[in-house]
């Protein structure tokens, strides 16, 4: 029998986690779940109380990526009958901001697909950024545009951006498994430019993708040694024409005990059920609010989510509370 509040005092307290102690964590019993679970709440309440963070994506450009990253739509391996078209005008962009306002998000994230930005993307994306935040001075923006350098990131702080998202998706031993075209390294120096340019860091990993409990501890300890802010925990959301797409293991028991493994290791992380969480975990999402504090609404970049007001509902029947917005522009616009 795992004693899971020693898991929880140890967390709260700063200490890290034995490695068997992970493992123990990821090979919970069913019967141990429900401990599981009030152990990882023990930490996320200290920090987050009963609060959920809502977040919208915005698919800023989409296909027309180089990488071949075998989750992904959008990849130049990819065969997925998707919409493909060049960077959003800033006018799109600050309507994108408006949708998700009205959806009650705290968190704005624009994602652009390619390898990384070009000078020319980063100096639009600052001018949509300074438009956005006049209209929406409280709205946390984050954007992902794969691998920057310190430069570029200095630049995106400077318009109002505050996070910057780019997953290490995985262990770096298993990264070699779904894309060639850069490395786990390549990964790593990004998030390392994003911290040295003084903003936040966004950066978690999918579930499913054929990894083994080894890899998922290896992410969470990497997750913290680079002293994330915001963990995305995804789940792989298998689209047909992808390399994994044919791959539908979903195991909501799994995911429940990755989210807690990320908790009881980032105790004052933001972890955020992310892509694919309404198939992977599926009438077991409540329950992941135990340790997860924030969750996307209103789609992904490529695939279908859960709208704002099912999202809400889904929040407030698990016991929790919508985090209010902060910003005069939300509430001017805001329809929920």
């Amino acid at each position: 029998m795992n004693n899971f509040s020693h898991f929880a005092t140890q967390s709260l307290a700063g200490e890290l986690l034995s490695r068997e102690d992970a493992f123990a964590v990821l090979r919970t019993t069913d019967e141990e779940l429900s401990d599981l679970l009030h152990a990882a709440f023990t930490v996320r309440e200290k920090f987050f109380g009963r609060k959920v963070k809502i977040c919208v994506l915005q698919n800023a450009r989409s296909g027309l990526c180089p990488e071949d990253c075998n989750y992904c739509s959008q990849s130049s391996i990819s065969k997925a009958p998707i919409d493909k078209y060049r960077l959003l005008s800033s006018n799109e962009l600050l309507a994108g901001a408006r949708k998700a306002a009205q959806a009650g998000a705290r968190r704005y994230c624009m994602v652009a697909s390619g390898r990384g930005p070009s000078e020319r993307d980063v100096a639009h994306l600052t001018a949509a950024t300074r438009q956005i935040k006049a209209e929406f001075p409280g709205l946390e923006i984050c954007v992902s545009l794969g691998l920057m350098s310190e430069p570029q990131a200095r630049a995106l702080k400077d318009s109002g951006v505050g996070w910057v998202n780019h997953n290490l998706n995985t262990s770096r031993e298993f990264y070699a498994e779904i894309c060639s075209t850069h490395t786990y390294e390549d990964r790593v120096e990004t998030v390392k430019n994003v911290k040295r340019a003084g903003l936040s860091t966004c950066s978690g990993g999918i579930i499913g993708m054929g990894e083994k409990d080894e890899d998922i501890v290896e992410l969470a300890y990497a997750v913290r040694a680079l002293g994330i802010d915001s963990v995305p925990v995804n789940f792989l959301y298998p689209i047909d024409g992808t390399p994994l797409g044919s791959r539908k293991d979903f195991n909501p028991v799994r995911g429940l005990k990755a989210l807690c493994l990320m908790r009881f290791l980032n105790p004052r992380s933001e972890i955020r059920m992310a892509a694919g969480r309404e198939l992977y975990l599926g009438q077991w999402s409540g329950l992941a609010f135990y340790p997860a504090n924030s969750i996307f609404v209103e789609g992904y970049l490529t695939t279908p989510g859960q709208q704002a007001q099912d999202a809400h509902q889904l929040v407030e029947a698990a016991g929790f509370e919508v985090e209010q917005q902060d910003t005069p522009g939300a509430d001017a616009h805001s329809g929920v």
